[in-house]
């Protein structure tokens, strides 16, 4: 491994920071992930009587119960619930984007490095073509052996970089399309609330 950084030059040991940073990122992208999801149907159901009754004590209480982004979102909901219709909208909607903010965070360094990744692969492979080509030059002598070696060496770093960004690409497009689901989850619990505070009201 060590010979392979050597080889591929200062360019492989960026690439190694980068991958240990975006794999960082990762995992405490994933573990948010997980922590900040719920059971929504499960939540409704629980909530669902107690804001029929009106004890809206133990809908606090259960919407208290976790940390979760529907969980959140629901505990703004029932600290304003005597507000109306158009004020409920807006806090709703306010709430949901800030926990997708959340959801989102640190979401583009994985992204950039996806991108960027290659193309410093690619920038040290041409670096070390011109290093070799240069050496040769100034060698006086050109041979097979000589030319397939610096090439070969040249392209670690575009493999290196490329191993980077395959794997950072695909867990940001699986973190992004988790997103895309939360929000949709957390639109309908704002539709569930909203129905659950106005529906005696005749509004709907």
């Amino acid at each position: 491994m060590l010979s392979y950084m050597q080889a591929g030059g200062a360019l492989m040991w960026a690439l190694l920071a980068l991958s240990v940073a975006a794999a960082t990122v990762a995992v405490e992208r994933l573990i948010f992930f997980f922590a900040s999801s719920t059971d929504a149907a499960g939540l409704e159901a629980r909530l669902g009587p107690a804001l029929s009754e009106g004890r809206l004590d133990d809908a606090r209480e259960i919407a208290s119960s976790s940390r979760s982004s529907l969980h959140r979102v629901f505990q703004a909901a029932l600290a304003h619930w005597r507000i109306d219709r158009e004020d409920m909208a807006l806090l709703l909607d306010q709430e949901i984007r800030r926990e997708i903010f959340r959801w989102e965070k640190r979401l583009p360094f994985l992204e950039m490095t996806a991108r960027a990744a290659p193309l410093l692969g690619l920038l040290g492979t041409v670096l070390g073509m011109v290093e070799m080509f240069a050496s040769l030059h100034d060698g006086g002598q050109i041979t097979a052996s000589a030319v397939t070696g610096g090439i070969w060496k040249a392209l670690y770093t575009t493999v290196a970089g490329l191993t980077v960004a395959i794997p950072t690409l695909f867990v940001h497009s699986m973190l992004a399309g988790r997103i895309d689901s939360q929000e949709e989850c957390l639109r309908r619990g704002a539709d569930f609330l909203t129905r659950k505070r106005f529906r005696r009201e005749g509004d709907e």
